[in-house]
């Protein structure tokens, strides 16, 4: 049960007080925590707009708003569970290969103290280490991946660790149960069509965007939770899964996407998953407009943190 919640909008107006998310406690106030949110200020695997370094300060200002009853899943987070914000890990942003290792050093360590991670990052380069520790403890997971693009490109530049690249190093390396993995929101145009065949081998399904608009959240997430099982579950979800009308702040936009509503929708649809782990990335807030896409962001992270109350039975 929650020792300690959000700060009381009554006694300290939300747009007051320290900025956490959902103005939860530090975790280094509570000592411990069963879910933590993490911030991975990270963005120097990105392919065109920088900027997604300044993601988990613009989307726990975009908190500020959240309440702690989920009418949508019918779950109070945090009296479910205790949740704290962790604050942002110190990742190198001149070496890639640095930063990757001490982010999965960083996870495994909260892994290992019984503590579930919600990180926000950062671009997308953040979800390989956050796996690699995901698997060290569960072993190869079922992957949902929400995104506007496919994630599973060989190399940039020649270089293997970008944000365009950690589905494919995560596969390869035998993090995932590709049997259960799926991409979910794809659109746009590829380099061609073996970019869609080598995703096949690997062994990802894809859901795209028009998917979604044809066949509705419902029936999305009945047949995503059929391909899931009981297996755990990492989901990872790139705010560009989202049209550019509902999260213009990231860095590669892309026409024809989901609306927040579709996104927030799904989610919940997925009750029943064994979710172990999550991340919220590529919100790039130089980009945006009235916190529109921080906004997104966190309801997004909220609804993962319903997900993990409702798992724990106690909500």
């Amino acid at each position: 049960m929650s020792t300690t919640g959000p700060l009381d909008p009554t006694a300290m107006p939300r747009f007051g007080g320290f900025a956490t998310f959902a103005r939860l406690p530090r975790l280094e106030d509570v000592g411990h925590a069963e879910v933590a949110i993490l911030g991975a200020p990270f963005d120097s695997g990105v392919s065109y707009r920088p900027g997604a370094r300044f993601g988990p300060a613009a989307v726990r200002d975009g908190s500020r708003l959240l309440r702690p009853y989920h009418p949508g899943l019918d779950v109070a987070p945090f009296a479910a569970m205790q949740v704290a914000d962790a604050g942002d890990t110190a990742l190198n942003p001149f070496a890639i290969h640095e930063a990757i290792g001490e982010l999965e050093r960083v996870a495994a360590e909260y892994g290992d103290r019984g503590t579930k991670l919600v990180t926000v990052g950062g671009d997308h380069t953040i979800a390989l280490p956050l796996l690699r520790a995901a698997a060290r403890r569960h072993g190869p997971v079922a992957l949902l991946h929400f995104d506007a693009h496919l994630d599973t490109w060989d190399t940039y530049f020649g270089e293997p660790y970008t944000h365009g690249t950690p589905f494919r190093r995560a596969a390869e390396e035998g993090l995932l149960d590709t049997a259960s993995a799926c991409h979910v929101g794809t659109r746009g145009p590829v380099y061609g069509r073996a970019d869609l065949e080598e995703d096949e081998r690997l062994g990802f399904g894809i859901v795209t965007s028009a998917d979604v608009l044809r066949s509705g959240p419902d029936e999305i997430a009945s047949a995503l939770l059929d391909r899931i099982g009981d297996r755990p579950l990492y989901i990872s979800i790139d705010i560009d899964v989202l049209d550019p009308a509902h999260a213009p702040g990231t860095g590669t936009p892309e026409a024809g996407g989901m609306t927040s509503r579709e996104l927030l929708e799904i989610l919940r649809g997925l009750r029943p998953a064994r979710l172990v782990g999550a991340d919220v990335v590529e919100v790039a807030p130089a980009y945006d407009h009235a916190e529109i896409t921080a906004i997104a962001a966190a309801h997004v992270v909220y609804d993962l943190l319903g997900l993990y109350a409702l798992r724990a039975g106690r909500g």
